[in-house]
């Protein structure tokens, strides 16, 4: 008689995962998750040891935001509590990360086990799902679970908790699997069909529109709607715009586009939005970026349409006008099978997308020229013009930080009407957490080694998360650096100079760090820049290194449109 071999339940999580298809897991090493890391090991899933569990976490989400595929943090209980910036980083941005916690021990739960945290709860608010599997044979079911609900819906951050005496313990290599699903593969997510009355709905309205707008979001991304997106908008001639925050989906190859759906980083959608006689916004969220889908922002003459695919979603969307449960594509897919057009309407949005170009061109040139007759600093929005010049098509860009975030959110839109077609674009996502740049940078990279990958940086951002460079040197996987580096949280000190009574800021200064020569004594490139004539070069060494790479340029600190907009009123100087 043979007998079913034996598995710890670390191995029997392992084997669960890669069943699913996970093809990285991002941690740093444990006792509590060794059984864990062996079943890794002999299932020769690469695993990435990582310096720090915040950065496994946003290394994680970075993964998963380019791959639209689940990746794993693993950590142990303490490193629990450092990885909760990236559970909050991958909500922001609904990426389905897995997160797994080897945690204490069950059998003395409640008791004051050895690092005994209630993570289960801790979790909760900032995952879809998170649950402590108390039975070791219910290991597969409890992934199975897991993906289904990261996956599944409107995406996002799930959470298992394996304690360590089901860890370690022993259990039958089939153990579960004698109860449906038998096949706990990936499988197909189901989406929602549009419902035909519903639908025709919205098409009658479309049709009946002088000024339509076209709005994607998170979920148009995700389910992996982009090119139903921007088909639909290039045949029916109606301007696209992308929610702030959020992956840019659509390149300068789809004519529709015309950038950001935000009044400050993107003037000309100001207009836009509030001429538009019917938005609808595809796969968002009546959030506060969308001012919860209320005028100003919407005009209360103006017909608001919300087309979302979950349940989950549309629960946001109470206040549209008309709420459409569909899969994007398939609602995208519909909408091209109209034969109306607005060229007139597209026309215009494009017209005042090159005044919009001309004008920041023009400002900046001015900006500079006399940055360079009165010797002063670089403006930050040259700097993020420059670096996109010494890039080539197809390499992917990443930029983190206060006023550095913002300043390269308008330079991309002004290099992509220049003609510059990134191969990718990463950044924060709602919740602005400063940090993540360099881990973002490290997976673009991993993920596209025949590309260069640029971040840009604000010091305040790198000294967030810069420690996650080793990573780049221990998987020997070479980004470029590039940190606008004004010497302090610009973006705060702004907002604190038209807030306080006295006009001045405080707390939140640097003193003269020299980042380029922290990636020296780690083993890579480094270079001060002070002088703008001096970056197109260092950019260039930089790249041609062929190392991890940082150019450590001096920037004088320039208010950003956003701030300003956003700190007019001294009773009313923060982000709103």
């Amino acid at each position: 008689m043979t007998q079913t071999p034996f598995l710890r339940g670390g191995a029997l999580l392992a084997r669960a995962l890669k069943e699913k298809g996970v093809e990285h897991v991002f941690t740093l090493a444990g006792g509590f998750c060794n059984p864990a890391l062996e079943g890794f090991m002999e299932c020769q899933m690469p695993v990435i040891n990582c310096p720090h569990e915040q950065v496994a976490g946003h290394l994680a989400d970075g993964h998963t935001r380019v791959t639209r595929k689940p990746a794993v943090c693993l950590v142990g209980p303490e490193g629990f509590a450092n990885a909760i910036p990236a559970m909050l980083e991958a909500w922001g941005e609904r990426a389905p990360v897995i997160f797994v916690t080897g945690s204490s021990t069950l059998k003395r739960q409640g008791a004051g086990g050895f690092k005994e945290i209630d993570d289960v709860a801790i979790a909760a608010p900032l995952t879809k799902y998170s649950v402590q599997i108390t039975d070791g044979t219910r290991i597969s079911e409890f992934v199975d679970r897991a993906w289904r609900a990261a996956t599944t819906g409107y995406p996002g951050p799930v959470h298992l908790s394996l304690p360590v005496d089901i860890m370690f313990s022993s259990f039958p290599e089939d153990a579960g699997r004698a109860e449906r699903p038998f096949d706990r593969s990936d499988r197909p997510v189901p989406r929602a069909w549009p419902d035909p009355t519903r639908l025709e709905e919205v098409l009658t309205l479309l049709r009946g529109a002088e000024r339509p707008v076209l709005i994607g979001g998170h979920g148009v991304w995700w389910s992996g709607g982009e090119d139903a997106l921007a088909h639909a908008g290039n045949h029916l001639r109606i301007p696209i715009f992308n929610v702030p925050y959020h992956t840019k989906m659509l390149g300068e190859d789809c004519e529709a586009f015309m950038g950001l759906a935000d009044f400050h980083q993107y003037h000309p959608s100001k207009p836009a939005i509030q001429e538009a006689d019917l938005v609808i916004m595809v796969g968002c969220r009546l959030d506060n970026q969308m001012n919860f889908g209320n005028p100003p922002f919407i005009g209360a003459q103006t017909k608001l349409v919300c087309v979302n695919g979950s349940h989950e979603e549309l629960d946001y969307n109470f206040g549209a006008d008309v709420q459409l449960l569909s899969d994007p594509g398939a609602f995208l897919t519909a909408l091209s099978t109209l034969e109306s057009r607005w060229d007139e309407w597209l026309d215009l949005q494009k017209t005042r997308r090159a005044q919009w170009v001309r004008h920041w061109s023009d400002h900046i040139a001015a900006e500079t020229a006399i940055d360079a007759a009165e010797g002063r600093l670089m403006h930050p929005l040259q700097l993020a013009l420059d670096v996109q010049a010494g890039m080539k098509d197809g390499d992917w860009l990443v930029f983190d930080g206060g006023n550095t975030h913002f300043w390269n959110e308008i330079a991309t839109n002004i290099a992509a009407a220049r003609g510059r077609i990134l191969g990718g674009v990463l950044h924060p996502g709602n919740y602005s957490l400063l940090g993540v740049g360099v881990s973002f940078a490290l997976t673009a990279k991993a993920l596209h080694r025949d590309r260069t990958c640029v971040l840009v940086t604000g010091d305040g951002a790198f000294l967030s998360g810069g420690l996650s460079i080793e990573a780049c040197f221990q998987e020997d996987i070479p980004i470029v650096v590039v940190v606008d580096n004004n010497g302090g949280l610009d973006c705060i000190s702004q907002q604190q100079e038209r807030l306080f009574a006295n006009g001045r800021h405080f707390a939140t200064d640097f003193r003269d760090i020299p980042f380029h020569a922290m990636f020296e004594g780690l083993g890579g490139y480094g270079e001060l820049v002070t002088r703008r004539e001096d970056l197109p070069g260092a950019l260039e060494r930089a790249i041609a290194s062929g190392k991890t790479a940082c150019l450590n340029v001096k920037c004088r600190g320039v208010i950003s449109p956003i701030v300003a907009a956003t700190s007019d009123k001294r009773e009313k100087a923060s982000i709103e």
